[in-house]
């Protein structure tokens, strides 16, 4: 069998492509292949060591570029000589199916991306209705309506009208809960205003002294202490069962200006003979509490009017979003220049029932109804020492958009 059929015929056929070439250490030409023909391939002047495979590009016959392995060779007919081999083949029928590769790859990569783009309009569209549906949840959440408003998706609009139904239901069964607690509060108050007027009427005589013997007197002034523990019971209790209805419900926000400014003109009217300056410090527009209004009105007036009683000459209101709290929380802060409490007490004035002095008019539960308000709407009040003197009454509730 002749040797040469089993080579690749490249190497015979002229300018075909594929090429060899020897040279010698003085980079003579020793051979080559036919398929040079009469060309020959560029010598390179790197330094080969034994075993090492150099590759690099030239521009071969006809100008076609080529790509060379260059190395140093030892025949074992003359070990102390060095022969250098040079292997080329023509990278064009390469560099243009990497190249048809790399257009087909860019074409398919379009494609595909024309492909994700029309997905994701496809859900961004699908989607669109959901997403008025979404900020409507928000405007309800933050109490900017009271009921889902706005074009939704005939798929999902009995859910929706499901839901509204329920809040409707929940408003309901607030709002009756609301007024049988003012019914019974009503029902309690009157036979207890008309027993302990009955008793301090019975206690005192014209002129100022007892007209009852001992006994019926002492009787007469144990209605009357209790018929006032009872009165302040029936008010704890209400506040509580109000704030503990309105908590939670959703679509509640109150503009806490308006609110303030209203009480402080009653304030002022209250406390008209003791000549106080009640003050606003402005703060900024548009600060809403994110509940009912009366429980709003219930903390700011135990506040407000505590402070009055025990104020010198100034009480201090400011309102402002906790910074703490990225604004989901709002700082109501009342301060007087009174005497104010010391730092063991304060924390025993929080509790029900409990007075600084008898010789102030009071409940004792003012204090006590403002933290039971506020926790039942997650807030806080805190007490400390005002800027002027007094005591400084720190509360802390929800914000609403």
């Amino acid at each position: 069998m002749d040797d040469a059929s089993l080579s690749d015929p490249r190497w015979l056929r002229p300018l075909s492509g594929l090429y060899w070439q020897i040279n010698g250490q003085d980079q003579s030409i020793l051979l080559r292949s036919r398929s040079l023909w009469d060309t020959t391939l560029a010598n390179s002047s790197d330094v080969l060591t034994d075993a090492t495979v150099h590759v690099h590009s030239i521009t071969g016959p006809g100008g076609a570029p080529l790509m060379v392995l260059e190395r140093v060779i030892r025949p074992a007919d003359a070990p102390g000589t060095l022969v250098r081999l040079l292997v080329a083949g023509d990278t064009q029928a390469v560099d243009t199916a990497v190249a048809r590769f790399g257009g087909i790859l860019a074409l398919s990569l379009c494609v595909l991306l024309l492909l994700l783009l029309a997905a994701w309009a496809q859900v961004a569209l699908g989607l669109a209705p959901l997403q008025a549906l979404q900020r409507a949840l928000v405007a309800l959440r933050e109490g900017r309506s009271r009921q889902i408003e706005g074009p939704v998706p005939r798929e999902v609009q009995p859910v929706v009208d499901g839901f509204n139904d329920v809040l409707a239901r929940n408003a309901q069964v607030v709002e009756r809960a609301r007024q049988q607690a003012g019914n019974l509060a009503h029902a309690i108050k009157t036979p207890l205003a008309v027993l302990g007027q009955a008793a301090e009427s019975a206690l005192a005589s014209p002129g100022g002294t007892t007209a009852l013997p001992l006994a019926e007197s002492a009787l007469a002034q144990t209605v009357v202490d209790q018929v006032a523990i009872a009165r302040r019971q029936v008010d704890w209790h209400l506040a509580r069962a109000r704030a503990a209805a309105a908590h939670g419900l959703p679509g509640q926000c109150v503009l806490v200006e308006p609110v303030l400014r209203g009480l402080l003109r009653v304030m002022d009217k209250v406390h008209a003979l003791r000549g106080l300056q009640i003050r606003v410090v402005p703060s900024a527009p548009g600060l809403a509490f994110a509940g009912e209004e009366q429980d709003l009105q219930e903390m700011l007036g135990n506040l407000v009017d505590n402070a009055c009683k025990w104020a010198l000459a100034v009480v201090e209101v400011s309102v402002s979003a906790d910074p703490s709290r990225n604004g989901s929380m709002l700082l109501i802060r009342v301060q007087d220049d009174g005497p104010g409490i010391s730092p063991e007490r304060r924390e025993a004035v929080l509790a029900r029932g409990v007075r600084m002095d008898e010789s102030v008019p009071g409940s004792g539960l003012g204090l006590a109804i403002v933290v039971d308000l506020a926790h039942q709407y997650g807030g806080t009040l805190a007490l400390d020492e005002s800027a002027v003197g007094g005591l400084r009454a720190t509360v802390r509730l929800p914000a609403s958009a």
